[in-house]
């Protein structure tokens, strides 16, 4: 989780840099090359059939191409900080589709994080401008809505996935998610391509992109479903409180960005609204 901040709030250098779509385009094609290896059914698993086949297309279209679109842009015109404050309400927004769409239970502590997950955003959205890196109030409030798309965007890869992980592995999910995404960009990707000129760029921007590519398409995979592995998911659920916090970090330590009272606020309502979502619940594991 602090990985996936560090990578949110490190991608403003790189919009700066690249197009949206050659950005994108290129982060899946480096975690293409990256997974590949994950791409072929394991001996043990069933083959796919055509709903888990539209599944992994929505999830791709959701959870990777309209996310990294609508987080990128979203970063480009209002902060690392504020990317932070909206990313920390994805564990409320999973819990919302999950009882809309899967029929899963919203108990009243779930309900009072979502009420405050959105709170933070409210306290974002009315923070002072001059307190945002935007250069004008309209920006950034573009910024918060794409921010907020993101995080419905992957809230839905979220809930997309646990169908999925009845049939597919986690790693082969993934894999295929990500060739998919590589596929609906390229026409894109390749039109800012022709228009970009390739040495422009430093050979720390590259670097940078290179591990924002890997941590965004690989690492994050491979660590979170290994932890899965050892702690149980209630608990590792808290851990994601570490997202909105090196995202913030990476902003204001790392990037320079000013941050005052309303984004302090919208942080800590944010990550109240986590806590409470994602926080054991004591009394249910003595029962289980």
């Amino acid at each position: 989780m602090a990985l996936v901040g560090s990578y949110v709030g490190l991608s403003r250098p790189l919009v700066a840099v690249f197009p949206i779509f050659l950005l994108a385009w290129m982060r899946f094609g480096i975690g293409a090359l990256a997974m590949l290896h994950w791409v072929r059914r394991a001996p043990a698993e069933l083959p796919l059939s055509g709903p888990d086949r539209r599944l992994l297309f929505w999830g791709s279209l959701l959870g990777n191409v309209g996310f990294s679109v609508c987080m990128l842009w979203g970063v480009a015109l209002s902060s690392a900080v504020s990317a932070g404050v909206v990313m920390a309400t994805i564990p409320a927004a999973v819990a919302l589709l999950s009882w809309c769409f899967l029929g899963e239970s919203l108990r009243p502590r779930l309900a009072w994080g979502i009420a405050l997950a959105v709170a933070g955003i409210a306290a974002l959205a009315l923070a002072r401008p001059g307190q945002d890196s935007a250069d004008a109030p309209a920006f950034s409030l573009l910024g918060h809505a794409l921010l907020l798309g993101a995080v419905l965007c992957e809230a839905s890869y979220v809930v997309i996935g646990k169908r999925l992980t009845a049939q597919v592995s986690p790693r082969r999910i993934s894999a295929l998610i990500n060739l998919w995404g590589l596929v609906l960009v390229t026409p894109l990707g390749l039109w800012q391509a022709g228009q970009f000129d390739f040495n422009a760029p430093s050979p720390s921007i590259w670097a940078l992109l290179v591990f924002y590519a890997l941590a965004a398409s690989v690492a994050t995979v491979w660590l979170w479903m290994r932890g899965l592995a050892q702690v149980p998911a209630p608990e590792a659920g808290v851990f994601t409180v570490m997202l909105p916090l090196a995202a913030a970090a990476v902003g204001v330590g790392v990037l320079g960005e000013p941050a005052g009272l309303g984004h302090a606020l919208a942080l800590l309502l944010a990550m109240a609204g986590l806590l409470l979502a994602t926080w054991p619940d004591r009394c249910a594991d003595r029962a289980a």
